[in-house]
């Protein structure tokens, strides 16, 4: 028996071990998340569970919903699509904005069958192609929004390339959308209308669940090509949620601050299913959370009206707040920002903590994992640089790994490939190809690099696919993006690597700037190569940008930068050589990135044909 109850109290690796001597199903019970819902529905039955701020103006009404109204919506709408023949085994496509709807549409589809939301930004042919594989009939998506127009685009060039889909399911709200069209190839549904006529009382179903039933379907990547998806099942939901509501038990019940998109994991747990299970108060910021101006302009009021100890946010999006004047907003309640999603520039972690006083946890997972490997506790800091110590139960080892074979574990401090297992890792993808490096004897490969002290510190030093291979040497772009954020003009740095007809590859940086300050380029290059420890990784050139691209959940998109990268080059080298020509880089879902080069002298093709063959690209000339 531990003598540790709660995991708050988890500080060390050897409370870790402590922690662990007691069984996993006797410190968390449920095994799938309506018995989680159906226990806090009844615990705080009265108490609001969640506000919805429709515009995120200061002092926006907030419109509440609580625990027993959030039961009754979410057993009206698995009942709602149980009636359109959704069972276990069957998932329900959610296409939606941050709303209250998506809670019901995402939780009550669990309920009825598998949940599979879907990020409204992406392609119409990704989407369709995800619909696909997850055997979805039913679709929900949002009605036609003046606001938002490329909605209903996305929601009607989805449709045309899914004849599979049976059912529509449109969400509609007052003053924000527009009537429901007619003329739709499918059967429609008006949620709010057929929602009401459901039993709130409990599932028409009379499903009995089992904690290796397939909960959700979620889409990871997919801005570059073919998404892959990953089963994740009510028993990792359930471990979470549990986890999360352990972990705050020694703090008492508030507001969760709400901006992350909900077909994200992080966004799914962190202000979602562990909230709830915690009997919080999810304050939802607007449909389009950070992505809304207004959010960002008014973060520090809404910090202050509703008195937020902390909120989960993104690297990128913390940059944009660190801008953002307090005013004479008094921000003391906040004490801690959860970071995730993406590595934690140390030195924006360190200006953000000394500016608004409060204490950055940066954790670290993925999809894969149920939003949690590492974690790291605002009791006892971890060191500089560190994503914390693994979770309970969550065994995790560093490896030097050969396809799918472990080769041998590493010694602390010693550097190679992040795999885990235990009962946060998902069931797997669920196309096989997608599958096969995804293993390693047993262990989830989860693609990163990194290493761990002797304390169980785990330290990410970059993801295999991001390393800048230069004339065989691997650079991590670490190095060179956390020197040059010292330099008080630089916001933001990132690293990749420019295709180089010798070298293979060179390091560039695409920067932005503080508002207001003044750099000189050349300053900054003599800044870069007196500040980065290797030779090799001084980059070649430093970019300004306005900002850095961006994927919809906040991550920075490197692919956008580096076929900015490639662009670049190319148009240097036909300058170089005089030669008149059109330069087009794209990604292609299939190739990746390609590029085409359109001559205007048709006589000069097969000496631009000899001059960039040393360049590992593929282009096509004419």
């Amino acid at each position: 028996m531990s003598k540790l109850q709660s995991v708050a109290d988890v500080l060390t690796l050897e409370d870790t071990l402590e922690f662990e001597k007691v069984p996993v199903e006797q410190r968390y019970p449920w095994s799938n998340t309506y018995d989680i819902f159906q226990q806090s529905c009844r615990d705080y039955a009265s108490d609001k569970v969640m506000e919805f701020l429709p515009t995120g103006v200061k002092d926006d009404i907030a419109i509440p919903v609580t625990y027993e109204q959030l039961l009754a919506r979410l057993h009206q709408t698995a009942n709602l699509f149980h009636g359109l023949g959704v069972n276990s085994k069957d998932a329900v496509s959610i296409m939606l904005p941050t709303l209250p709807h998506t809670i019901y549409a995402i939780w009550g589809a669990q309920c009825a069958g598998i949940a599979s939301p879907l990020n409204p930004l992406l392609e119409p042919r990704h989407i369709s192609e995800i619909i696909e594989v997850t055997g979805s009939k039913v679709f929900v998506a949002m009605a036609p929004m003046p606001s938002a127009p490329h909605l209903w685009e996305t929601t009607k060039a989805v449709l045309e390339l899914s004849p599979q889909i049976e059912h529509l399911v449109l969400i509609s709200l007052p003053g924000i959308t527009d009537s429901i069209p007619d003329g739709l190839n499918v059967t429609v549904t008006d949620f709010n209308q057929q929602l009401e006529e459901q039993n709130p009382a409990s599932l028409d179903s009379g499903r009995e669940f089992k904690g290796e039933d397939i909960a959700c379907y979620m889409h990871t990547g997919g801005t570059t090509g073919r998404p892959k998806v990953a089963q994740i099942s009510q028993a990792n939901f359930a471990f979470i949620a549990q986890f999360y509501k352990d972990r705050v038990s020694d703090r008492p019940r508030e507001n969760v601050f709400a901006a992350l998109p909900m077909f994200h994991i992080y966004g799914l747990m962190v202000s979602g299913i562990g909230a709830i299970a915690a009997g919080l108060n999810i304050v939802i910021m607007t449909p389009s959370g950070f992505r809304n101006p207004n959010v960002i302009e008014n973060f520090w009021h809404h910090i202050e009206r509703f008195q937020f100890s902390a909120f989960p946010c993104v690297p990128t999006i913390l940059s944009l707040i660190y801008e953002v004047p307090v005013g004479d907003c008094d921000i003391s309640c906040l004490n801690e920002v959860l970071s995730g999603a993406a590595p934690l520039p140390i030195q924006l972690k360190k200006n953000f903590e000394e500016r608004f006083d409060c204490t950055i946890l940066n954790g670290y997972g993925m999809t894969e994992t149920t939003v949690m490997l590492s974690v790291t506790s605002s009791k006892q800091p971890p060191p500089a640089g560190a994503t914390g110590l693994r979770i309970p139960y969550a065994e995790r080892i560093i490896g030097h790994v050969d396809g799918n074979k472990l080769v041998r574990r590493c010694e602390p401090g010693e550097a190679g490939v992040v795999l885990s297992r235990g009962p946060n890792i998902f069931v797997g993808y669920m196309e096989d190809s997608d599958n096969e490096k995804a293993w390693v004897d047993g262990w989830f490969n989860t693609g990163d690099l990194g290493y761990e002290d002797e304390h169980g510190f785990l330290y990410l030093t970059g993801r295999a696919k991001d390393l800048i291979i230069r004339g065989g040497h691997n650079i991590d772009p670490v190095i060179i993006e956390d020197p040059l954020l010292k330099h008080p003009s630089v916001a933001q740095a990132v690293a990749v690597g420019q295709p180089d007809d010798y070298a293979g590859e060179l390091p560039v940086v695409y920067i932005t700037v503080h508002p207001g300050a003044e750099y000189d380029e050349e300053e900054l290059m003599a800044f870069a190569a007196d500040t980065i420890s290797e030779r090799a990784a001084v980059p070649k050139r430093i970019t300004v940008l306005d900002e850095i691209p961006l994927t919809a959940v906040g991550k920075i998109f490197k692919p956008e930068l580096r076929r900015m990268a490639t662009e670049t080059v190319l148009l240097e080298r036909l300058a170089e050589l005089g030669i008149q020509a059109r330069v087009e880089c794209i990604h292609d879902t299939e190739k990746g990135l390609t590029t085409s080069i359109e001559v205007a002298e048709a006589s000069r093709v097969k000496e631009l044909e000899e001059a960039l063959q040393g360049f590992a690209l593929s282009i096509s000339i004419r």
